[in-house]
């Protein structure tokens, strides 16, 4: 009986670990619950809405970073940041890492992301048998003894390409490289008001490397007030003594001293005119083309719902995957071949977007094409035109309209939570991706299948809105089978 009764508690024990670790790694909040708290100023209503354009562009060596109105109170509001970088072939991103969490959309061309999560091993390794003049980190011993030197030795590089939806969690180091022939163009939007930010609610660039120009935000809080404007900012090592940290580096001051690139202005974007030479494993045709066959078995099965198989133990933080392409018709979520496309990256997806807490949604109307009317249960919402044109309308709680207007190409605007939203596309149609502020985004669509009316009682439709059983009935079901997105019925006559 004593062992049975063991027995027991040790299952039990075993059970309450594996949850509380899996609820840790991969996100242990309702899908309803928001991981977000109130940081805006106070009287943050959201009484207008506009299309914001990129108001200040900071010039680098080779690239651009442009800046979306930093002193918009409707972004301050809501703790969202957001710019975009267009970076030269060959251009690097220097390294740095942020106060807030942040997902990246690859708007054009592709490239190399770097990432170092503290703790994880350096699994990519290259050495070499002689000994290298000039180096000093190893001893006669070591090299008598024939032991294998490092050549070089860093984390896991992930390559990345137009499409794509790449993850970083707040705090971590990351840098970016374009390696193609045309210029790298992504999209990032930061949550501040994020749980993981403990500082005020801006974006802060901690840079690791090089001086940096950076556009300053305009905020006001009860105690706080940031001015606007451009200032240049050194990186984080050149605050520290130089005779300290050559000695905390073991190198000579003169080392130390260009870590602190207290002479560099090239900016935060800079040529590498040799190109990168990173580590990485080369694959045979055997192993391309298996790759290959598997994902276009994949493609052929994304009709089918996927599931997060992972019980939080058999994927490990270090090998966590960060990107995901949003822009592949094979995996759309809604498909309709006449209207157009729906796909939504979240945690069930992309586990690290737990880390995150934040998801992504990739739309594309085809002419005259309609969103069905929704509201946003627990995010807000960044609209980034991608292409085309379209009308969108946003209704408040009073049922005044805060946004009615055109949106093009580049332009952004935000989606407040709770509030309803009607788009739809110009002739040449209207794409667009939504940076969502929960890692499981939940909307409720107001018309069509599955919808707020669709499930509604019909007496309840009657009563509600005076109409008679023939009225309520049409309303129910004029959108019989299209669900989120609708084809035109009425020619708009837009242009």
């Amino acid at each position: 009986m004593a062992v049975s009764s063991s027995l027991f508690f040790s299952l039990c024990l075993l059970v309450l670990c594996h949850g509380s670790l899996a609820q840790f790694m991969f996100g242990g909040q309702a899908s309803w619950q928001s991981p977000r708290a109130f940081r805006g100023p106070r009287g943050c209503q959201f009484n207008r809405l506009d299309a914001l354009n990129p108001s200040q562009r900071v010039r680098s060596e080779a690239g651009v970073t442009e800046y979306y109105e930093q002193t918009s109170q409707t972004l301050q509001c809501a703790g969202v940041s957001v710019r975009r970088f267009s970076i030269e072939p060959r251009g690097l991103l220097l390294p740095k890492y942020n106060n807030a969490p942040s997902l990246f959309y690859i708007a054009q061309g592709r490239g190399l992301k770097g990432t170092i999560f503290p703790g994880c091993p350096e699994t990519f390794q290259s050495f070499q048998q002689q000994w290298e003049q000039g180096s000093e980190q190893f001893t006669e011993e070591s090299i008598s003894a024939g032991q294998q030197i490092p050549r070089d030795e860093h984390q896991k590089v992930h390559r990345f390409r137009e499409g794509d939806i790449i993850a970083l969690p707040a705090g971590v180091t990351h840098w970016c490289y374009n390696d193609g022939d045309v210029p790298l163009v992504a999209v990032e939007v930061s949550d501040t008001g994020n749980s993981a930010n403990q500082l005020e609610p801006r974006l802060r660039d901690f840079f690791l490397a090089g001086r940096h120009q950076s556009a300053q935000q305009s905020l006001e809080t009860g105690q706080t007030s940031y001015e606007i404007g451009q200032q240049t900012n050194n990186n984080i090592l050149s605050g520290f003594d130089t005779q300290l940290l050559a000695e905390a580096f073991g190198v000579n001051t003169e080392l130390a001293r260009r870590l602190q690139a207290q002479n560099d202005q090239r900016g935060e974007i800079v040529h590498v005119r040799q190109g990168l030479q990173l580590l990485r494993p080369t694959r045979s045709s055997q192993e391309i083309q298996q790759q290959q066959q598997q994902q276009q078995q994949w493609e052929g099965e994304s009709v089918q719902v996927q599931r997060n198989t992972t019980n939080g133990l058999d994927e490990a933080f270090c090998t966590m995957k960060i990107r995901t392409n949003i822009d592949n018709p094979a995996r759309a979520d809604i498909f309709n071949q006449r209207v157009g496309r729906i796909a939504e990256v979240n945690s069930q997806k992309l586990p690290i977007l737990n880390l995150v807490q934040m998801s992504a949604t990739r739309v594309v109307l085809q002419n005259n094409a309609i969103i069905a009317p929704y509201w946003n249960i627990n995010f807000h919402s960044v609209m980034y035109v991608t292409g085309g044109r379209g009308r969108v309308q946003v209704v408040n709680h009073l049922g005044q309209t805060v946004f009615d207007g055109e949106l093009r190409q580049g332009q952004i605007v935000l989606i407040p939570q709770n509030f309803a939203v009607l788009k739809r596309a110009y002739r040449e149609g209207f794409h667009w991706v939504s940076f969502n502020t929960n890692q499981n985004a939940m909307t409720s669509k107001i018309a069509g299948k599955d919808s707020l009316i669709r499930s509604t009682p019909l007496q309840v439709l009657m009563n509600s809105y005076r109409l008679s059983t023939e009225q309520a009935r049409r309303l129910k079901f004029s959108r019989m089978n299209e669900k989120s997105i609708f084809s035109p019925r009425v020619q708009m006559g837009f242009k």
